[in-house]
């Protein structure tokens, strides 16, 4: 019991950093909590999912479905409060502006938004509505399930293999590193909606795999990135490999339906 409850924190305490959810008073907080929590990371993404699978559901009942997955992409940022897209804007700015590791990191730490982030931000939000807009009903909810959870596995992966770039940050207890039971359990938190979707019939398996390859080889290439230019990762760089990751699973559902498909 002790155990399951120890569990129980530890997933709201992940759900209570990366949402505005608020979390029962129980819970309490103790900073070494926060350092184990990111195994339940791709769980809050489930619970993302839900938030806006629901919003796109209810509004692609009346409205057409580029509007519904508006509104459904606007419940998400407001659910997350932008967290993720914030730490994407931010490495746009300072891998866009910075031609050092200390000015990197200086640029990524200032509140403002540059050219480069406003830019960047806004190109990705456009790209994830138009290619969820070109899904049929069904593979929209089916690829928000996929890849909420997905892309944070893939950001725990820089937290499993990778070391932290600044001496210290908001993001630091979370990206402490993680141990093999931990991003297992991360892992299969991935992989039982994954496996439900496609036994389901909701989209095809190559879809899925093609999906799956495409965030992979986003997170790659940033987790190569971001060695190469700050040694390291911080806690906007999990949110760059989050989003970017995340579009890529989009681009590989649509492009293998796409292409499947007589025109």
């Amino acid at each position: 019991m002790a155990a399951t409850v120890h569990q129980s924190r530890l997933f709201f305490i992940a759900l209570q950093f990366f949402t505005r959810i608020p979390i029962p008073g129980w819970v309490g907080y103790e900073p070494a909590w926060l350092q184990h929590a990111s195994r339940y990371y791709p769980l809050v993404g489930l619970v993302v999912a839900a938030v806006t699978g629901s919003v796109y559901f209810l509004s692609a009942l009346i409205l057409p479905s580029a509007i519904a997955v508006l509104l459904s992409t606007i419940a998400g940022i407001y659910l997350t409060g932008a967290f993720h897209e914030d730490g994407f804007a931010d490495v746009c700015d300072g891998f866009g502006g910075g031609y050092t590791r200390q000015r990197v990191l200086e640029i990524m730490k200032d509140s403002r938004v540059g050219a480069y982030g406003a830019i960047g931000i806004g190109l990705l939000l456009l790209l994830k509505c138009a290619i969820l807009a070109h899904l049929q009903f069904q593979a929209v909810i089916a690829a928000l399930f996929i890849a909420h959870p997905l892309s944070r596995l893939f950001s725990a992966v820089l937290i499993w293999r990778m070391e932290y770039a600044r001496d210290e940050g908001k993001a630091k207890p979370l990206a402490q590193s993680m141990t093999a039971p931990e991003i297992t359990i991360a892992a299969m938190t991935t992989l039982l909606p994954l496996a439900a979707i496609a036994l389901g019939g909701w989209i095809p398996w190559p879809a899925i795999l093609t999906g799956i390859a495409a965030g992979a080889l986003a997170t790659a290439w940033l987790a190569r990135y971001f060695q190469r230019r700050i040694g390291g990762f911080t806690g906007d760089c999990l949110g760059a490999v989050q989003q970017l990751s995340e579009v890529g699973i989009y681009l590989g559902i649509l492009a293998f339906i796409y292409s499947s498909t007589p025109h």
